[in-house]
């Protein structure tokens, strides 16, 4: 299915690279305006002007999730320019320095605040419902992501916002990849599709949950894992 974005404004966050790049060139091919935010000033531009080069429409601002006054001002900053938001995906995330090394006694405390600031605190819909050993700092900050989902679906359904919240399994992104230098864990034998997932893959998922076509859908979590987590 390939739904029409025209003129629907959608803001981004980690649209950088990865999941969150593949989402904002989908929709933005399909008519959507996107703003996007990220840490990385470099990557950030670079996605824009990738977007625009294929006639889409794109702006980037430089944000930090785990500060409510810069996410604020920017969100913000969008309704002013067009007097509606149609859309948010929240993709910035982080995994952080000790992944698959440190058990929970080990943890530190800076990474621990990092992982949980990014991921929790940033508000994010992108998690993973499956239980690793020694990444208990990133499997908290996602599982924490359900409850506030049907949290925010409880309080705001009444104003027709509709809130889910999307499981990918493993995705071949750099974050992905870089990652895997520390963490022997997520092997490919242990997914039954035989393969990892790809960026684009996920991107449709979020253009289904964002269209009219789902427009009854709410408070749920979409798993996205060739059945990693069966």
């Amino acid at each position: 299915m390939s739904a029409n974005f025209k003129g629907k404004v959608i803001v981004l966050t980690g649209g950088a690279s990865g999941i969150g790049l593949s989402t904002a060139q989908l929709l933005a091919s399909r008519g959507a305006i996107i703003y996007l935010a990220d840490v990385q000033e470099g990557p950030l531009n670079t996605a824009v002007d990738s977007i625009v080069s294929l006639g889409g429409t794109a702006h980037g601002t430089v944000v930090n999730v785990r500060s409510r006054s810069e996410v604020e001002l920017w969100i913000n900053s969008v309704v002013c320019e067009h007097g509606k938001l149609d859309g948010a995906v929240n993709l910035a995330g982080v995994i952080g320095k000790q992944i698959g090394v440190a058990n929970i006694e080990d943890i530190d405390d800076d990474d621990w605040d990092f992982v949980v600031g990014v991921n929790l605190g940033g508000v994010l819909n992108c998690l993973r419902i499956i239980g690793m050993p020694k990444n208990a700092a990133y499997i908290a900050s996602k599982h924490a992501i359900v409850g506030l989902t049907r949290a925010a679906t409880k309080e705001n359904g009444h104003r027709g916002v509709r809130v889910n919240a999307i499981a990918p399994g493993p995705i071949d992104t750099p974050m992905v990849r870089k990652s895997k230098e520390t963490d022997e864990e997520g092997k490919v034998a242990n997914i039954p599709m035989g393969r990892e997932g790809k960026a684009e893959e996920v991107a449709e998922l979020i253009a289904w949950l964002l269209c009219d076509g789902s427009s009854y859908m709410t408070g749920t979590v979409q798993s996205i894992d060739g059945g990693w987590a069966c």
